[in-house]
């Protein structure tokens, strides 16, 4: 009885805390079901345009290489022209680029546009050779990659207004996290940190050991332990759980929950161990009869460096050749408006732990780097790096270089000499090196970045732990399409200028 009273308790305070964060007007209605149809709707919306784009690829194609229809029609091409908009969302959908499991997030769906329209323009090459049918060819080789091209592009301006809408609180699936607090808390933080994901966390469940009993934790809910996950997907219709490793939560377990939610609309997320390694390192093997996770090892050696290396080189080369003007510009601006040198040179730590003299152009008065002890206690840096967003000895003209990030193009020269490459970790002093834990140590078997996926995720607002795990992942996970995203995504991050400073 005594048991009974303290659950009836229990439950009500987590009910009153649930209320406290997501009153009860914002969840009536709002069913599983009701708020998905929006999937269902951006998936229409993707057919018809993807279609649509065909057509227009099509048409130009045909009138490049004919010209308008009746002054010098050909019957075939212009058969092809017509059915294009049917067969490219035919080869969309055999791609499987409609799955929602490949939309709004990562880049799965841009490599199937691109796998399908590869393998479209063999099979029309393939199938007119075969068949003998006189479709032209300028027309095939103009039409199909514009197809594929206006797919991209439109596929892309539609997943960015989607995470718009995530942003602004729409379109969103309630989230239950599950784990032990450590875990909860650094998956809270990262869910907060990419809203434009769409998960809304509405509480957590943590084990009896734990502090399941507790009414709040990380500002959530604690809405009950490990034992009552399936009564409460269906209490508070939960779209999505997110399980994180936990002893208690072993195979036999999460298999049950699997079982228990097959009757719910909630999807079940399980958070690896080892969450810094994804993409073509991992995939799951039958190992005597099991279906294991096999963790392939990084690729830091061999070929695929070398065409790093060769592209960094090539790359920083022509980059100072097209950019010598605005070089020239920005040194001449620097020499006029203050006293000292053009160029900042300072001992960063390099791949193997080597140092090298890393060129910068001045944006501080001279002996900036002696003034930090001073400057220290006011520091708005994340504990390991001094950073200070306003800066007593920066420019004038610094603060404009600093804000789009002009100061760090010398490191172009770096690139050349090959201390630095295009994309990598942010080059660390000694001084921060020698606070170094060993996690972090793992970031010098890679040469160091003029940017990467520090400067394109927040820089210098990162905290320390979230700099180390961003670092971390680059170098598990690095390749040339990795690098060429995060160069794509650079552009973006300096325009906005956000934590730089």
């Amino acid at each position: 009885m005594l048991e009974e009273r303290d659950g009836s308790v229990r439950h009500a305070a987590q009910r009153q805390a649930f209320s406290a964060r997501f009153p009860a007007s914002r969840l009536r209605g709002e069913g599983t079901v009701a708020r998905r149809a929006w999937r269902r709707e951006y998936v229409r919306r993707i057919v018809g345009v993807d279609a649509l784009c065909a057509l227009v690829a099509g048409a130009v194609g045909y009138v490049v290489r004919f010209g308008p229809p009746g002054v010098a029609t050909e019957d075939v091409s212009l058969a092809v022209a017509l059915a294009l908009p049917v067969i490219w969302v035919a080869a969309m959908l055999v791609a499987r680029t409609y799955e929602e499991r490949y939309l709004w997030v990562g880049p799965e769906e841009f490599r199937r546009v691109l796998s399908a329209a590869a393998l479209l323009l063999a099979t029309v090459g393939t199938v007119s050779w075969a068949f003998k049918l006189e479709v032209a060819r300028g027309f095939v080789v103009l039409a199909l990659p514009m197809a594929a091209m206006l797919t991209l592009l439109q596929r892309f301006t539609q997943r960015r207004w989607l995470h718009r809408q995530h942003r602004h609180g729409r379109f969103q699936q309630t989230t239950l996290l599950v784990g032990h607090r450590a875990g909860v808390e650094a998956l809270h933080a990262q869910i907060d940190r990419d809203a434009h994901h769409g998960y809304r966390v509405i509480g957590c469940a943590l084990p009896r050991a734990d502090g399941a009993d507790a009414e709040v934790f990380d500002g959530l809910p604690v809405l009950g332990g490990f034992d009552e996950l399936v009564d409460l997907v269906h209490r508070y219709e939960v779209d999505t759980v997110a399980v994180l490793p936990s002893p208690e939560l072993d195979g036999p377990a999460l298999r049950r929950l699997g079982w228990g939610l097959e009757d719910t609309r909630a999807e079940l997320l399980l958070a690896p161990a080892v969450t810094e390694v994804v993409g073509p390192r991992v995939s799951i093997r039958p190992v005597a009869g099991l279906p294991l996770l096999h963790v392939e090892r990084p690729e830091l050696t061999g070929v695929r460096r070398l065409t790093k290396e060769a592209f960094d080189a090539g790359s920083a080369a022509i980059g100072i050749l097209f950019l010598a003007p605005v070089l020239v510009t920005i040194a001449s601006i620097i020499k006029l408006t203050s006293r000292g040198p053009v160029f900042f040179k300072q001992e960063r730590v390099g791949r193997d732990g080597r140092t090298f003299s890393m060129l910068k152009f001045r944006s501080m008065v001279v002996g900036a780097d002696r003034m930090v002890e001073d400057l220290a206690d006011r520091s708005d840096g994340n504990g390991v790096l001094f950073k200070k967003k306003d800066d007593p000895r920066v420019t004038a003209i610094g603060r404009i270089l600093r804000r789009y990030s002009l100061d760090e193009l010398p490191q172009l020269i770096n690139v050349v000499r090959g201390e630095m490459s295009l994309v990598g970790p942010r080059p660390p002093l000694q001084t921060e090196v020698d606070q170094y834990g060993f996690d972090m140590h793992r970031r010098f078997l890679v040469k160091p970045g003029l940017t990467g996926l520090w400067q394109v995720s927040g820089r210098s607002d990162l905290s320390w732990d979230d700099s180390v795990r961003i670092d971390v992942r680059y170098v598990e996970n690095w390749s040339l399409t990795f690098d060429f995203m995060i160069l794509w995504k650079t552009a973006g991050a300096v325009l906005r200028g956000a934590g730089a400073y």
